[in-house]
């Protein structure tokens, strides 16, 4: 429901990116497979119109470290997980809290 209320707006539109987000953080867990492409389309949008959110895009990547878990792609939940450290430490710094959880 959430992603169908801003269909209509445009691909720049945060509220349509953040229903797309939900839509696939809530499919993670139960239909990885269906969350994936939800996934991968809101981090695309999230770094073309957004790209200042750092924090937001490290969520998504999250989720699709998650998806990716599911679905046994171990290979490429460590390439993300090590893409997300790096991004961290990069703008946080190596001793930061949320660096360390990351890493």
């Amino acid at each position: 429901a959430c992603w169908k209320t801003y269909l209509g707006r445009s691909a720049a539109d945060w509220f349509r990116l953040v229903g797309l987000g939900i839509l696939g953080g809530a499919m993670r867990e139960s239909r990885p497979e269906e969350a994936l492409p939800a996934l991968e389309a809101s981090l695309a949008l999230m770094r073309r119109y957004f790209s200042h959110k750092d924090e937001r895009i490290m969520a998504v990547q999250g989720n699709i470290a998650g998806c990716l878990h599911g679905l046994k792609r171990h290979d490429e939940v460590l390439v993300l997980t090590r893409e997300m450290y790096a991004s961290r430490a990069a703008t946080l710094g190596v001793s930061h809290e949320r660096t360390i959880l990351s890493g």
